[in-house]
């Protein structure tokens, strides 16, 4: 049986989901105060958002992984034996990453490696890197596993808020800020992640509480009578990740649970302290 080497890019958040998968995690760098830190590897989630939140004066950036450190993550899985690696990405129109890993791949020798760009950010590059791993392991061909991959893809939806679109806006994450009045960083507005895979602004909000309601309530509307699995990610806002697990759990008891994972240092970067996001994946 062919051997398959699964790789997912530090947005994942991978590191924060315990799971027995081997899946190599490409890291991309935050730039910080004068500093830089490889991201979990040297700066966690509750250290970034703990150092973010308490010195208001530091603003973070992130470096991606270049293309010479994704060649040596090809080139290593193909040492191990690998025949065949699929490196899952963030959107291609959130980050470079996408387009680097293309690079390598072309550069690659003796493996043959496919590069998902997943549309999206954060936990659903998880699981689909591990429904990758299960395939491989049943035996499914990289056609069947791209094809499966792309139903993930093709049907989520997150919507999320943000406390202060600085982050966003500063690092050219949010594709419709030209769109916005001269008081645009005091808006709270409701966000999502289109069908392409961008940060687009859904409505112009001007409180965060309210945009959080927003979310729930588009969510709510949204997955009323489809089978789903639902999520929340957050950028260290356990509070209102909880609320909005009551106020989802209160609304649709069939769903029975709901996990919430938290958003690593590249991403948090991004979007800033106590971001929310809920979303969900069909089930199949």
């Amino acid at each position: 049986m062919k051997k398959l080497g699964v790789l997912v890019c530090t947005n994942s958040a991978l590191d924060y989901i315990p799971h027995d998968y081997d899946i190599r995690v490409i890291r991309s760098t935050i730039l910080m105060g004068g500093k830089e830190y490889v991201d979990f590897e040297e700066l966690t989630a509750s250290q970034f958002y703990e150092m973010i939140e308490s010195d208001s004066s530091l603003f973070p950036r992130t470096a991606m992984a270049s293309t010479g450190t994704m060649l040596e993550a090809y080139e290593k899985l193909r040492d191990e034996g690998c025949d065949e690696a699929i490196f899952i990405t963030i959107s291609s129109k959130m980050s470079g990453i996408y387009e680097n890993a293309m690079i390598a791949k072309n550069m690659v020798e003796g493996i043959k490696v496919t590069v998902f760009d997943s549309k999206t950010v954060g936990y659903l590059q998880c699981k689909m890197a591990f429904l990758a791993h299960d395939l491989a392991n049943e035996g499914k061909s990289m056609d069947e596993i791209v094809e499966a991959l792309s139903f993930i893809r093709d049907n989520n939806h997150i919507y999320f808020a943000v406390k202060d679109l600085k982050f966003l806006v500063k690092n050219g994450r949010l594709s419709n800020a030209a769109g916005f009045v001269a008081d645009v960083l005091k808006i709270k507005p409701l966000l999502e992640i289109d069908k392409n895979g961008a940060v687009v602004t859904v409505e112009k909000i001007r409180t965060f509480s309210k945009a959080v309601e927003r979310v729930l309530e588009k969510f709510l509307e949204e997955t009323k009578g489809k089978d789903i699995e639902p999520f929340i990610i957050h950028a260290n806002n356990p509070e209102i990740a909880q609320w909005l697990r009551e106020q989802v759990l209160a609304a649709k008891p069939e769903l029975k649970e709901i996990k919430d994972y938290l958003l690593t240092p590249a991403v948090g970067a991004h979007c800033g302290p106590k971001a929310i996001t809920i979303g969900y994946v069909l089930n199949h």
